[in-house]
């Protein structure tokens, strides 16, 4: 597939942002984060500007960007729909939970039932954005019980390391936070090499012949059916080296996974303000790491209607 960048930073940010405000929905609605001003203020712009960027930035990806709102018309159907539409519900109570918890300084009663609820949407809405992926039987790298668990994992790691650095600027660090987002990245990691040696021991049943259904013999092409490129083998037909694939793999370890576990590390044993340096350091070298995930995650999967193309 092809690695769009709009769509690269779409899944990455919104997933960053989701996983920051279903944190602070659940902590912050439950008096486990204090209600101060500049920290809900920072907390709540942090989290829906990445939502709202990537949100934005995925229209970037569409031929006409300006109807992007008849998709919502397709929820019965279409996991694109349900993901436009659970992403708009989630700011309600979203909206509800940062005004009664930044600017009213409140948890509890209905701001923590406003947070309970932002953090479920939040929730559905990052599993409406793997089945995205994981819906599609075309792709087989994608169709599989890997996918949406990756994508709320993610999440979870990428909001709760946020979540850590946010509390570290403000003095306000909680080891319980920095745990979290500790096993959480470890957790991102062994799925994420799980997925990795699931997909490099992938057999795809779909061959020419079962694609054509003429079981005798050898299918094959005997020419392109185009005369040159078009949009199928642009988006769909993209191939990547295997050497760049096992680089970039090793970039993402370190990125997103090591180089931030180091860190985290590093905010247990050292006192304010390092603590907050390394943690801030972590969420940025993470954030970049996930990056590069996901442009591994669009550039090694394999549509099945390159077969029509002659390739294997």
């Amino acid at each position: 597939m092809h690695p769009a960048f709009s769509v690269v930073f779409f899944t990455t940010a919104t997933g960053a942002g989701y996983g920051l405000l279903a944190l602070l929905g659940v902590l912050g609605g439950l008096g486990f984060i204090p209600a101060d001003f500049w920290l809900g203020l920072a907390g709540m712009a942090l989290a829906l500007g990445l939502i709202v960027a990537g949100l934005l930035s995925s229209t970037g990806h569409l031929g006409r960007p300006e109807r992007a709102w008849r998709a919502f018309s397709q929820w019965r159907s279409s996991w694109l729909s349900r993901e436009g539409v659970a992403s708009v519900a989630t700011f309600i109570p979203a909206g509800l939970f940062g005004i009664g918890w930044v600017f009213f300084g409140k948890s509890g009663g209905w701001v923590a039932a406003a947070g309970l609820l932002a953090a479920a949407g939040a929730v559905v809405t990052v599993c409406t954005t793997g089945m995205i992926y994981a819906s599609l039987k075309p792709i087989a790298q994608w169709h599989s019980r890997y996918t949406l668990p990756a994508y709320l994992i993610f999440a979870a790691m990428t909001g709760s390391v946020l979540a850590n650095a946010l509390l570290q600027s403000f003095s306000a660090g909680s080891s319980a936070i920095l745990a979290l987002a500790l096993l959480a990245t470890l957790a991102g990691w062994v799925w994420k090499l799980a997925t990795w040696r699931y997909n490099d021991q992938l057999e795809i049943p779909t061959t020419a012949n079962t694609a054509t259904g003429l079981a005798g013999g050898t299918v094959r092409s005997i020419e392109w059916p185009h005369t040159e490129e078009n949009y199928l083998l642009k988006e769909m037909g993209f191939r990547i080296a295997r050497k760049h694939s096992a680089k970039l793999r090793w970039i993402t370890q370190a990125l997103a996974f090591v180089v931030p576990i180091v860190l985290l590390i590093l905010a247990f044993m050292a006192p304010w303000p390092l603590a907050s340096m390394a943690s801030a350091l972590a969420a940025v070298s993470q954030f970049a790491g996930m990056l590069v995930e996901r442009w591994l995650f669009f550039a090694e999967a394999k549509h099945t209607v390159t077969l029509y193309y002659g390739r294997a």
